[in-house]
């Protein structure tokens, strides 16, 4: 009995001292000289060459004999690919291996949904401007100041906002559809809880009021796509009158992109500017488990429901609140917008009508904000809360 309570006692000592470790990303923009920017094209060209000739080979071999090769296997062959494109060489060992991880993980989720009775698509070649990136796995990589080396390619120079932390295990250079280099550097980072907080909330997305919560609080919607919507219809407009093949339309192509890549930026800020706020307020959040990709469906509305990017907002919320040690819960959305928040009376709202007027307890509140309501309690019970 002794030594049993010893082994529990060191146990509890153990789970109570145990901090959980999370991924972190720190994202740098890079500032690349001529030459250096030649060599990363190159890197990613002849990425890209190697995961096509990887993805012919499974291809292949699985027609054959009816087994696809695995991730070693294929690996193990990297010595004899280089002798037959010496060009392979110039390619940092490790980018080399992650090239063939970016093809075992789509291969390994095709395989598994079509055991689930799904119809997956086929994993596809990538073609020219489809592969914009490569990964460092273990090393080849630092940073030194104000620059970060990267092996085969050399010292560049970056805009080092904030430092590290953490462990660093991988980092990622990307090219984006506007011409602009960046590295993530992924680090293992121990969490930072914030002061507990006593209050919880319940949060409701909509196209009006992108933010609607249990306090009668809102935040009406930004859309940044719809404000830039006559600039990007014209920069549209103009690369389809360039000719196909042209340096001009590559251009017009490029500019094309950067209103894109504006409008995703300030979509971005908005989301975490919003999340962090309600993170740092409440100690508990609860939101709706929605299903986007079906809404967008509705041919009416899925332009303004892209424009809201309510995954993305939900998404920074969830890792906010993990990081920060609060409650975070998803709810079924069903009857959260038709049920009083006071009585629990169910009736019939149709989306014009934007005031919920309760026939039972005489309830009279702005539609959004019972839902929110709704949303809360769903969320306390969940956690077994009355």
């Amino acid at each position: 009995m002794r030594s049993s309570h010893g082994t529990n006692r060191r146990t509890s000592i153990l789970a109570l001292c145990y901090i959980p470790i999370m991924r972190k990303t720190f994202r740098y923009r890079l500032f690349p000289t001529p030459a250096q920017q030649r060599k990363m094209v190159q890197t990613l060209r002849e990425c890209r060459g190697l995961y096509n000739t990887l993805l012919a080979e499974r291809r292949d071999i699985y027609e054959r004999t009816g087994k696809s090769p695995s991730l070693y296997s294929q690996q193990g062959r990297f010595p004899r690919i280089k002798e037959a494109n010496p060009a392979l060489r110039e390619v940092h060992s490790q980018v080399l291996q992650n090239v063939a991880v970016r093809i075992d993980l789509p291969f390994k989720a095709f395989f598994r949904r079509c055991k689930a009775g799904e119809k997956p698509g086929y994993p596809r070649f990538r073609g020219a401007g489809r592969y914009d990136s490569f990964t460092y796995l273990q090393s080849g990589f630092r940073v030194e100041g104000g620059r970060v080396f990267l092996s085969k390619i050399g010292h560049l120079k970056a805009v080092i906002h904030r430092p590290l932390e953490g462990q660093v295990k991988t980092a990622t250079v990307r090219k984006t559809a506007a011409g602009k280099w960046f590295v993530c550097f992924s680090c293992e980072v121990e969490p930072e809880p914030l002061p507990e907080s006593s209050g919880g909330v319940g949060v409701d997305v909509g196209l009006k009021d992108i933010i609607a919560t249990s306090d009668g609080e809102s935040v009406s919607a930004p859309k940044f796509l719809r404000k830039e919507e006559r600039e990007l219809a014209r920069t549209q407009r103009r690369l389809s009158e360039a000719p196909k093949g042209s340096r001009e339309r590559a251009k017009r192509r490029k500019i094309v992109a950067k209103v894109h890549e504006r409008i995703k930026n300030k979509r971005t800020n908005f989301a975490h500017q919003q999340s962090r706020k309600l993170v740092n307020r409440y100690g508990f959040v609860a939101v709706e488990d929605l299903s986007v990709n079906r809404m967008n469906k509705n041919r009416c509305l899925a332009k303004s429901i892209a424009d809201a990017a309510w995954t993305d907002l939900i998404q920074k919320l969830s890792y906010k609140a993990e990081w920060a040690g609060r409650e975070f819960v998803k709810v079924s959305p069903a009857y959260t917008t038709q049920d009083c928040s006071y009585c629990g009376h169910r009736q019939v709202m149709p989306l014009e009508k934007r005031v919920y007027d309760c026939p039972t307890c005489g309830l009279s509140l702005d539609r959004d904000t019972n839902a929110a309501r709704n949303i809360k309690r769903l969320g306390l019970e969940s956690l077994g809360v009355a």
